[in-house]
């Protein structure tokens, strides 16, 4: 038998997997774009991408608290929406002969707050539709349908991109939105919103307030810390392994591939093992072991080497670091919306996702000025022994009793 969280869920599910298979159909497109369509410098399309994540994430700071104070539906549907807008201009554009760098950018930056906004009210009322004790099991729903679209988009992105263009995935992105927004229209139900002192309005302090909570509750803040820190090295490292795998040892495009999509498998395979973890071991015991396997295992990289043994040691590592991955990221998710009162639960992952955006492009910043005076390598090296002291933030303890936070439901569900 199955957890059965409800058609709400469903269609809240629904909605969350039609939108990542079209972003990861899309998957570099911008960059693509850039070189092929408009003829960019490498200057330009880093640029593209490091402006996306931090002016994106600057905007949407204020959204945090204004969030918190609407129903969430309609900000999930206008978010939607509007990353519908924006990149379905890109292809009118394109076929008008009229597009532009600058319409990238703001593309990119439009998309990229919008995700923020829909990322916050999203989960606030994941946790008003779903009871707490399920609360693991729908994080890890979501987090292995992110798994296999990271697995089957890409290669499906790039056979499009063969036969008409990089254009294409971007107008099929922006077609997922679209019914993604339409999914979010089909939920039937009570909304969810903080409520709001008008005599007060939003003030200057209330846009601090998701990391005044944060750094409040001791567990939230050891968890906030470990999480911004793993993603942004793992994140500073991708670029860093395309020069090495792509530039130095001449690996064919679909070598390259093959060596990202098989391992993300392993994200499916262990959200699916999540809850049946957590019932069997408790959630702090599988939290602390998988969280500290997700920082052991990207230094197996510093080994990588030309020839099918590069190739076969990076599907190794990759698939051993995105499975503990699968098994932490909903244990994350559920103890971060567990631990954060209704009230509070837009801004506190409106401040996680600035943060985590902010420190990925800061980290690629310096590691791209650590491979140029060191080599790819010796940067994707340093990374990893880095990121064996992460684990020491996680939390002491986690939010909820074993026996609660593991039902028998949870265990059927895995």
């Amino acid at each position: 038998m199955r957890v059965q969280l409800g058609p709400g869920f469903g269609w809240l599910w629904s909605a969350y997997a039609v939108s990542t298979y079209g972003t990861w159909i899309a998957f570099g497109a911008f960059p693509l774009i850039a070189v092929q369509v408009l003829h960019s410098p490498a200057f330009a399309v880093s640029l593209l991408e490091a402006a996306g994540l931090t002016v994106s994430a600057i905007v949407a700071v204020p959204l945090g608290p204004w969030v918190e104070h609407r129903a969430k539906r309609p900000v999930m549907i206008a978010s939607d929406l509007a990353r519908f807008l924006a990149l379905a201009s890109v292809p009118i554009a394109y076929f008008l002969g009229a597009l532009t760098y600058g319409q990238l950018l703001v593309v990119s930056v439009i998309s990229g707050t919008s995700g923020i906004v829909f990322t916050a009210a999203s989960g606030a009322y994941l946790k008003h539709l779903v009871r707490s004790e399920h609360l693991l099991v729908a994080n890890g729903r979501f987090e292995g349908t992110s798994w296999v679209a990271t697995a089957a988009g890409p290669p499906l992105g790039g056979a499009l991109v063969g036969l008409l263009g990089p254009v294409v995935t971007v107008a099929a992105d922006a077609l997922s939105f679209l019914l993604s927004a339409l999914g979010v229209l089909r939920i039937r139900g009570s909304d969810v919103a903080a409520p709001r002192d008008i005599a007060t309005g939003l003030r200057v302090t209330d846009l601090l307030g998701g990391w005044r909570f944060i750094l409040h509750d001791r567990g939230l803040r050891r968890l906030f810390l470990n999480s911004i820190l793993v993603s942004g090295l793992i994140m500073a490292t991708l670029p860093l392994l395309a020069v090495l795998l792509l530039g130095e040892y001449r690996f064919p495009a679909w070598q390259y591939g093959l060596a990202f999509g098989i391992p993300a498998l392993g994200g499916f395979v262990g959200a699916r093992l999540s809850p049946r973890l957590v019932a069997r071991h408790g959630r702090h015991r599988v939290m602390i072991v998988s969280g500290w396997l997700r920082s052991i295992f990207p230094l197996g990289l510093a080994f990588t080497q030309p020839g099918i043994a590069g190739l076969l040691t990076v599907i190794a590592v990759e698939g051993l670091l995105i499975t503990s991955m699968g098994v932490f990221n909903p244990i994350n998710a559920t103890e971060r919306l567990q631990r954060t009162p209704a009230d509070h639960t837009a801004r506190v992952l409106t401040a996680w996702s600035v943060s985590s955006k902010l420190t990925q492009a800061t980290l690629m910043v310096i590691w791209g000025i650590l491979a140029t005076l060191t080599s790819p390598l010796a940067a994707i090296t340093i990374s990893g022994v880095l990121l064996l002291a992460t684990p020491l933030l996680l939390p002491r303890r986690t939010h909820m009793p074993e026996t609660v936070a593991a039902s028998t439901e949870d265990v059927r569900a895995a």
